[in-house]
């Protein structure tokens, strides 16, 4: 048989060969290194044997597939280590996920971070056993037997659970037997970087219904200076939980009266405020009109959607007059409605209606996360109704002002397109129109893309954004799906030039995602120190004593004038106490006022950036700043057009 490796070279093989022995075939040492293969794009176990031509990359721990098989195998050690110093303890599920790996057990007590000393050396004991790992089958009734004689109710709940005909593969390192799909490494040995991180309470299967399991998370790495740097990144990490930073700097908070319900004071407000003015001008210019919908609407209207059907246990319900209305989850149907206000001609199209609609949705409380994972958001919407011949265009337009806009914040970011999920609606046909379109207008941008299969929205594909910040880690946040169903759903028409009705197809997007969770995410992305433009205070007037109040409220009420947000610190402290509280505070500017400086009209200046930089007329300092903001701002709305303030 032919196989056809990663660079494109096809060697022929006997049918029967282990994908380990190719990998010993083409290089000792990259049999070494394998964690596991991918056959045509799958991932597959080293132990697998082919036996048809077939495409065939042999991965290691470089490569994110190489990375799942190696902590995979991590998160069985993690079991083992448990079941040897807690034997009564049942086991659940333990994935590998991005950066590490968890398991879910069932004990008598709930495991606290008190327990990782003991488990995490009976863990790198059985690294040093270099035990040899194993794959064998079962036929469904012995698998559930031997589930249930060794006493995990919740693998043979999972048994039961799988489809008639599916492989019921375990594996076996020493002692240890664990019903998994695989892959794994061949031995326990490779995975010596290991590290318990957390641990956390999980409902089995997500359900409130089911009982409340112990979640141990954690994460290896093939090397020990690859996980000290991890381990770094988590600590910076810390120090920037938006959580933390949003009470330092009292941007937010969440209340015990509204978990998951986020309280926006003050400077929050003044922050998110600055985003969403830059937001409504960079659409005005991209040609977008802006539209508010009412956030609670008839039940009718969620049928026609498909929302009720497929969406139902994420919604807040109410009865108004004896009539069903839900709180709208999502912005489109109410979107819907207004392009149905009146008839539209082709000349309308495409007709580009922004939204920032705050929308609701029911969350677990054990996903509850600050601003990342919330029950109420504010979605930075937009829907773009047009001609079947202006989508490519049209996507083109929505990624070119995604990319200006991340560019704007210093994010790096990569793009993956998601196909058509088991629980969707409408034909083949549309959804692999629908999906080749999104290809074809990456590809023509110049972008690489990754497939997602099964993960677009129930009623389109999407191509979804995962933003890269400044420690490395991801962010979901913008979107784009479109969409042949609701048009179809909703009765949607123009009048074309052939004075014939037809139907329209529709574009939803959104940028920043949510305007509470992109505020959580650029807290950590700055670590709380806002870029000037966008600041909710951007200068600090520190007077050095009471006698220089006056001329201090003279500094604060000029730079008010000019627009510039501008608090003043009276209070009776030390002048290098307040000056270090300013600093915690993240405050782009200090002025300091004294005796001279009243004398003169000057400020002197301590910045963010540069530190001190002397004295200054307060006049030139505040055509300083006025210049940093407006011209950062103009900037980023011409869409980084321009050579200017580069250095931001």
């Amino acid at each position: 048989m032919n196989i056809t490796l990663k660079d494109g070279v096809v060697k022929q093989y006997e049918a029967g060969i282990s994908v380990l022995d190719v990998a010993k075939d083409l290089s000792e040492g990259l049999a070494r290194m394998a964690c596991c293969g991918l056959v045509n794009g799958e991932r597959v176990d080293l132990r697998d044997t082919l036996d048809q031509d077939c495409e065939l990359e042999i991965v290691t721990f470089k490569d994110a597939d190489g990375r799942w098989a190696f902590r995979h195998t991590g998160a069985h050690i993690l079991a083992q280590a448990v079941k040897r110093l807690y034997p009564d303890t049942k086991l659940a599920i333990g994935p590998a996920i991005e950066d590490g790996f968890y398991y879910d057990f069932d004990s008598a007590r709930p495991f606290t971070e008190e327990d990782f000393v003991a488990i995490e050396a009976e863990m790198k004991k059985i690294v040093k056993e270099k035990l040899a790992i194993e794959r064998f089958e079962l036929p469904r009734e012995e698998a559930i037997k031997m589930m249930e004689e060794a006493g995990e109710p919740y693998k043979v709940e999972l048994i039961q659970d799988l489809p008639e005909g599916e492989v019921i593969s375990f594996y076996k390192q020493g002692e240890f037997v664990d019903l998994c799909a695989g892959p794994h490494l061949m031995t326990t040995k490779p995975v010596e970087a290991i590290k318990l991180l957390s641990v956390a309470g999980a409902y089995w299967r997500g359900s409130e219904k089911n009982k409340m399991l112990s979640r141990i998370y954690a994460t290896a790495f093939a090397k020990k200076s690859e996980l000290a740097d991890h381990l770094a990144k988590i600590e910076e990490a810390k120090k920037r939980d938006h959580r933390k930073l949003g009470r330092e700097l009292e941007l937010f908070t969440i209340l015990d009266e509204g978990p998951g319900f986020p309280f926006f004071l003050p400077k929050g407000m003044e922050l998110r405020n600055t985003l969403i003015n830059y937001w409504r001008e960079i659409h005005k210019k991209a040609g977008y009109q802006e539209i508010s919908t009412p956030i609670i609407l008839n039940k009718d209207l969620w049928l026609t959607s498909g929302h009720w059907d497929h969406y139902r246990e994420n919604m807040y319900t109410t009865v108004i007059d004896e009539m069903d209305y839900a709180i709208k989850p999502m912005n489109c149907p109410g979107g819907m409605l207004v392009y149905k206000t009146k008839m539209r001609s082709y000349r309308d199209l495409p007709l580009r209606m922004g939204e920032l609609g705050l929308v609701h949705r029911h969350e677990l409380s054990g996903a509850l996360h600050g601003l990342m994972r919330v029950r109420n958001f504010t979605q930075d919407d937009a829907h773009i109704f047009m001609l079947p011949e202006q989508i490519k265009s049209e996507i083109k337009g929505v990624v070119t002002l995604i990319d200006e806009v991340y560019k704007a914040f210093g994010f790096k970011y990569k793009v993956e397109v998601s196909t058509r999920p088991e629980d969707s609606m409408g034909s083949d046909e549309a959804w692999e129109t629908a999906t080749e379109a999104l290809k074809e207008a990456l590809t023509d941008l110049g972008y690489d893309y990754k497939i997602n299969e099964g993960d677009g929205a129930f009623y389109g594909p999407k191509i979804d954004f995962k933003l890269e910040d400044c420690l490395g880690r991801t962010w979901q946040c913008g979107t784009i799906q479109l969409d042949f169903q609701l048009p179809e759903r909703f009765e949607l028409e123009y009048v074309g030039a052939d004075g014939e009705k037809h139907r329209p197809v529709m574009i939803h997007r959104v940028i920043l995602g949510s305007i509470e969770r992109f505020i959580g995410v650029i807290t950590e992305h700055f670590a709380g120190a806002f870029p000037t433009w966008l600041a909710p205070v951007q200068v600090k007037v520190l007077p050095i004593s009471e006698k220089y109040h006056e001329y201090a409220e003279k500094v604060q009420a000029s730079l008010l004038d000019a627009g510039v947000k501008v608090e003043i610190d009276e209070r009776a402290e030390k002048i290098g106490y307040k000056i270090r509280e300013a600093r915690m505070e993240r405050v782009p500017y200090i002025l300091v006022v004294g005796a001279e400086e009243e004398a003169e009209d000057k400020v002197a200046v301590r910045s963010r950036e540069n530190g001190e930089e002397g004295k200054m007329p307060l006049q030139d300092f505040i055509g300083k700043i006025t210049e940093e903001i407006k011209t950062k701002y103009n900037y980023l709305v011409s869409g980084n057009k321009t050579e200017e303030t580069t250095e931001e």
